[in-house]
């Protein structure tokens, strides 16, 4: 009887802790402002300049996410984003992160026009990853929320980091 119901309690823990949002190995973090919603379990750079900083001295790409809060793509696109435990996993662990909802004055971000959403990976080395791409040709930065296989596959690509020494 003990043995079923330690069994029991067992499958129960490993079926909760599946379907659980992720929690970064340092434990549960108070939400930040600067998350908007895209997930609130990361640390996200306040500006471009401090994530760029970031990126730099810890050697990790940066994902830059413009979007807008109004808008109905950035909102489907950040719905699915913040649930995708992988993707969050990985953003945690593997990045530096920015969310914008203003334009910055460094035109490398925007090579093929300014819109929302769009993602755009910067190498620590500084150098704009206009080689990852999305599935448009006419917004090539842009993502929507079926494209997240695809999203997380770019994500696997910006860690591939251009010059490893820095």
């Amino acid at each position: 009887m003990i043995k079923a119901l330690l069994s029991a309690l067992l499958v129960l823990v490993a079926v909760t802790s599946t379907f659980g949002k992720y929690i970064p190995k340092s434990g549960k973090r108070i939400p930040q402002t600067l998350s908007r919603g895209w997930g609130d379990q990361l640390i996200w750079g306040q500006t471009y300049e401090e994530a760029l900083y970031w990126s730099r001295s810890r050697n990790k790409p940066l994902m830059v996410i413009f979007h807008l809060e109004d808008c109905p793509h950035s909102q489907a696109l950040r719905k699915v984003f913040s649930e995708d435990n992988e993707i969050q996993k990985i953003l945690d662990e593997d990045f530096i992160v920015l969310n914008l909802v203003y334009e910055t004055t460094d035109k490398h971000l925007s090579p093929d026009g300014q819109y929302v959403p769009r993602i755009i990976f910067v190498d620590p080395s500084m150098t704009v990853r206009a080689d990852i791409t999305g599935r448009y040709a006419n917004r090539m930065y842009a993502y929507e929320p079926a494209d997240i296989k695809l999203l997380l596959s770019n994500m696997q690509k910006a860690k591939k980091l251009l010059k490893s020494e820095l």
